[in-house]
């Protein structure tokens, strides 16, 4: 095989040569040449959303979770009550992270298959004058089924509550402009849909509501507040900063921009899902989600109920032949997914089917 494999997964995934090199650089972490970088991908990111007038942007080490842990303790004060919409796995562990943390939570549940109901939250904050913050995943990976985020902050800001938006695999590719939905903070990360690697965090809090998080982190490491006022003071991390995933992902944002942003990038994102659920079909694999609920990001396809199916085989099968799946996150029914982002388009994604469709053969499964 003369490439590496691809990850048809929500992050890591496969990225271009470009950005793979742009690491091959060591960088002093307080030196000027990296700080003037880590402005330059801060001020882009802003670019993106258009937040460049409301919103603040912080980077912060670590995986995505780590800036989604450190948004609830800097946004949410000690004393405040979080709503969790929960339709998925990382909405749960959205609610165990604010829960372990000691702030008052609550999670309100939906069918997996379903995305949150905004009219459900708004009976539920009019019924609980006590809840300050609501927490929406908007692209739960778990299923890949999109969250109404628009709808969710038109009702959040309607009724005077904040908003903490977990974007981690939409940012980048759904639109979200900050101009037109109110949110108090966003997160999400550099392996994702911008085509980066692993390894930073970043967490968009609206300029009014960092200027009150003072005191807020139970984490000196999590603090928003502090990170940003010492990045404002003296344009460094606060501690060593993953230099080289900076570096990886101010180029991928070059390639953002040149493939044309986030209508380019969604564009090819749809054309991969489209090849891969029909694709899929043809092999007589369903998807999970009803296909008005499908998202462009990651698809969860049911398993084949014949007992000679195992995914470990799949896996394994697909691995040889040059694809990465990834394991299903549901418990009700057995479940397997494959993303459709990263830098791979219509050519991959029909290659990674066909490579389904012979290891099914293989099993004795599917169509001859």
């Amino acid at each position: 095989m003369d490439r590496d494999p691809i990850l048809l997964t929500p992050g890591p995934l496969t990225t271009t040569l470009r950005t793979k090199l742009a690491m091959l650089k060591d960088w002093g972490s307080w030196d000027a040449d990296f700080n003037a970088l880590t402005a330059r991908v801060r001020q882009g990111l802003l670019q993106i959303i258009h937040a460049q007038d409301s919103h603040v942007v912080v980077p912060l080490q670590g995986s995505g979770t780590f800036s989604v842990e450190a948004a609830v303790a800097t946004v949410v004060p000690r004393d405040g009550h979080l709503l969790v919409l929960d339709n998925g796995a990382y909405c749960k562990r959205l609610g165990k992270v604010a829960t372990l943390m000691g702030r008052r939570t609550t999670i309100a549940t939906r069918p997996e298959q379903l995305p949150v109901s905004a009219a459900e939250l708004a009976a539920l904050l009019q019924a609980d004058a006590s809840i300050t913050h609501v927490g929406l995943i908007h692209c739960e990976t778990g299923t890949g089924i999109v969250n109404p985020l628009a709808e969710v902050a038109e009702v959040c800001q309607r009724l005077g509550r904040g908003l903490i938006v977990d974007a981690m695999s939409s940012f980048g590719a759904l639109p979200i402009d900050a101009r037109q939905i109110r949110f108090d903070a966003l997160v999400a990360a550099s392996g994702k849909c911008l085509e980066g690697v692993p390894g930073m965090g970043f967490v968009f809090v609206r300029k009014a509501v960092m200027a009150g998080c003072e005191g807020n982190s139970h984490s000196l490491a999590m603090d928003l507040h502090d990170q940003h006022q010492y990045m404002e003071r003296t344009g460094q991390w606060r501690f060593t900063p993953p230099t080289h995933v900076v570096a990886a992902l101010a180029e991928a944002m070059v390639q953002y921009q040149e493939e044309g942003g986030q209508p380019a990038r969604l564009a090819r994102y749809t054309d991969n899902c489209r090849t891969l659920v029909d694709g899929m079909a043809g092999l007589g694999l369903r998807t999970f989600l009803a296909p008005e609920h499908l998202s462009p990001i990651i698809v969860t396809f049911l398993a084949p109920s014949d007992e000679r199916y195992r995914f470990a085989t799949l896996y394994a099968e697909a691995k040889a032949q040059g694809f990465m799946l990834y394991p299903g996150k549901l418990t009700a029914v057995e479940t397997f997914r494959v993303g459709c982002i990263g830098a791979i388009g219509h050519t991959e994604m029909q290659q990674a089917v066909d490579a389904v469709g012979r290891t099914l053969r293989g099993m004795g499964l599917g169509p001859a």
